[in-house]
Order: C-alpha cells, then structure tokens, then sequence
C-alpha cells in the first residue's frame, strides 16, 4: 500500500454518512429525504471528481464530422443522433460531463488496428490534433493537461482535465522513436494492442504469436516507463499482462476493463494478474461496456452470432430470409439488461482480490452503444458510486477509486522517470523499407 493510500485509510475513521448528509441540499427541509448512499457519492465525487480512464469522443468527431469541428457544439450533443447510422447520441458533453462529476479524462486517440503502421501513425496524429483543437475551444470548461499537478490544478478551477492515451501500439509504427514523439505530442499512455496482435504483442482477442511481448515489446515497456507514458494493458492477452508486469519498474494502468472472474470476456483481467497489481501499484479502471459486465449478455452475444452464422449458412446469397429470420430470434431472445450492479459486481471482486487502491473508473463512453441500464452516458458516475455505498464502501475508498488511485498511479509514473531522467533513450536498429 503507498503512503498516500495509507494516509487516506488513516482518516476514513473521521468520516460517517449523517456528516455528508447534512451538507446536501434540502438538509433543513424536514419534507426532503435524503437517501444517505446518495449523500455520501455525492460528498466524494464533490472531493474527488471522476477520472475516467477512456472516452472514444475523437474517433467520434472523426466517424461522424471528419474532424470539421470549427461548428461542432460540444456544449450539447443531445441532437447528434441523425450523425450516426443507428441514429445513436453520442454519450458526451460538456452539459452531461458536469452532471456526471467528472473532473478528469483520458480522451483516447484510438485508431483502427486494420490500418497499416505508417497509416496508424499519420491517423494518431490527427486524432491528436482534433482533440487539442477541441479543448482549446473550451477554455472555460476543459483545461488540457500532460502532469499530475495539472491535472489536479485543472480540477481544482473546476474545470475537466484532459489528458491523451493512445489505445493501440500500432500507433507507434515499431519505433520507439515514434513512442518518444508521441508523448512529446502529450500522449500519456498506450495501450499495447487494440483487437489485433501488434508486431510486438499479444492481444487478448488475436491469435497468439508471441507468447505475450517479444524482446523489442520488452524495450517498448522499459522505454514507456523511462520517459513516463503509463503501460495500458486493456486488450491485451494475460501473458503480455504477465511479460509486463515481470519487466515494468512503474505502475500500470487497464483503462478500461472488467475482471474475468466476474465476466469471462477475454477483454477482462484474471486473478492471476489482479493478484499482482499490489506490488506494482497499477490500476484497473473499470469498464461501463455491458458485454464485459454481465456474463448473461456476453453469453447472449455468442448464441446470436452463432445463430446468424446458422441462417446465413442455410440461407446462402439470400439475406432478405436470414435478416427476416434474425429479426424473429431478436423478437424471441430480447438482449439481457446490464444494470450499475453488476459494474459494481466487478468492483467488488478487484477489491476482494487486489485491494481498494487499485481500483478506478474506465467506462468507454463513445466507444460502445452504451453503458449500463441508469449508467447509459457520463451522467451516470453518481449513481454508480451510490449503489458502492449502499455495498459499504466508506468516503475515502469513493475517492480513491473515483480519481485518486489513478491520479497517484500517473504520478508514480512521473517520478520513476524523474529518477531515471539521466538514462539514455533506448536505441534499436532501424527497419528499413526495401
């Protein structure tokens, strides 16, 4: 446990629930009950807002406006259904952000894994570019931040912090050159793999071809901690989680996953790895996506697929029949509901098996149809931090798994590269193109 852990843990004592209820609004209204879970989410989000781990906002201005976003309202996009072709809202503004408490994000530069790397690397840059160009529009609300002391000085001014991380090591084309570029363009951190292997690494959702890192994604991994990115380890496999671990000297992040235990969704993290998330210090910041939560829905994903496999199959080069017959198994097989329960489920269970401060929130927002039923956009948080303290969860554990665990995880990242400051880059031979 760190030192910031422990002296957070020395004060939950001075906290009770009666405390936090009186300071919310209608407390001297004798009528107005207040529900004491919902004061004591409220009084910790209001101490620690929420520093979400991922939101797909940029690929969202991409998709739908090719990143013409000199007329875009970010204030309100309730109206932005008619830009998406199942006429879905996108999950985020700054009206709903506001709602939700969030005062920190990593917006994520996701680009797609079937680009090649010299294209992945030209796209990154341009989601880069328009997510910049999108927080400084919004100087009032959004404050751009690379450190932990910006991040915590923007939410100290109210206003969200906005931080980069990069979902995908294709972005870096094999270079640890690129890598390095990239965090001067203030990205942050890097998830290793998106649904593909990288040349490097193992996805979780990819044909093994490494057996996890090979020895340049071990040098990947030293680099990212000598200059400071946080090591992402959502979507990648449990052996490239474990390569990782055996070689990273700072903290890792997961910044949006679940636990397996809970969902066996490959895209979630085992207890083999969340049992060694102490000695590392890392962070698995929880995902809102309802086929990692609820292992009901991801069981009903895999009979619909192997359904519309079957009627495409008896009903070859005939898709008028086999939408007509999928559309009556949909009638028939409604999609379970995910509930803000079973993401605390997956809480629990990280709690239970690594400990409270390693814990976070990652909820995928613009990046999946939606979240949970009472958590389908970032108004959502409270709820979710309601329904902890229903299950007992104290003020100080809210608060560390809303922003603090993560802002400390970024921090202890920032000061292993400090210490190692005098260290040379790492060097690797060039691939050259024939």
């Amino acid at each position: 446990m760190s030192y910031r852990a422990l002296s957070l843990a020395a004060i939950a004592t001075c906290l009770a629930v009666p405390a936090f209820a009186q300071s919310m609004s209608g407390q001297d209204d004798p009528a107005v009950a207040i529900d004491p879970a919902e004061a004591l989410a409220n009084a910790a989000l209001d101490a620690a807002p929420v520093f979400d781990g991922h939101n797909d906002v940029p690929i969202q201005l991409r998709s739908r406006f090719d990143n013409q976003i000199n007329n875009f309202n970010f204030t309100d996009t309730l109206n932005t259904g008619e830009t998406h072709p199942q006429g879905r809202v996108m999950h985020t503004d700054l009206n709903r952000l506001a709602k939700g408490k969030v005062g920190a994000q990593y917006w994520s530069v996701y680009v797609p894994a079937s680009l090649t790397e010299p294209e992945a690397v030209q796209m990154t840059m341009e989601q880069i570019d328009v997510m910049k160009r999108l927080i400084a529009r919004y100087p009032d609300s959004l404050s751009y931040a690379e450190t932990a002391d910006q991040l915590e000085t923007a939410m100290a001014n109210g206003k969200v912090a906005s931080m980069l991380g990069m979902e995908g090591g294709h972005s870096i084309g094999s270079s640890l050159a690129v890598l390095r570029q990239m965090y001067a363009l203030g990205a942050r951190y890097m998830t290793l793999t998106h649904s593909s292997n990288t040349p490097w690494a193992d996805s979780a959702t990819d044909r093994p071809e490494h057996g996890g890192l090979s020895d340049f994604g071990k040098d990947v991994i030293r680099e990212m901690n000598r200059i400071g990115m946080l090591v992402d380890l959502s979507h990648v496999s449990e052996e490239t989680m474990l390569d990782v671990l055996d070689v990273a000297k700072s903290p890792v992040i997961f910044s949006h996953s679940g636990a397996r235990a809970i969902n066996g969704h490959a895209r979630n993290v085992p207890d083999s790895v969340l049992a060694r998330l102490p000695a590392n210090g890392g962070v698995v910041m929880v995902v809102g996506l309802p086929g990692f939560l609820n292992d009901e829905n991801r069981q009903w994903y895999a009979e619909r697929e192997a359904e519309v496999a079957r009627q495409m199959s008896l009903y070859r080069g005939q898709p008028d029949i086999w939408a007509r017959a999928m559309a009556e198994w949909d009638a028939a097989n409604p999609e379970p509901q995910t509930m803000i329960s079973h993401m605390a489920d997956h809480i629990d269970h990280i709690k239970s098996v690594a400990g409270v401060e390693y814990i976070g929130i990652g909820a995928d927002y613009d990046g999946m149809p939606t979240g949970p039923l009472g958590m389908e956009d970032v108004t959502g948080y409270p709820a979710l931090f309601a329904e902890l303290a229903r299950r007992g969860y104290s003020q100080v554990e809210l608060e560390m798994i809303s922003s603090r665990n993560a802002i400390r995880a970024l921090r202890d990242a920032e000061q292993y590269a400090a210490g190692v400051a005098d260290e040379l880059p790492i060097e690797t031979i060039l691939q050259t193109q024939e």
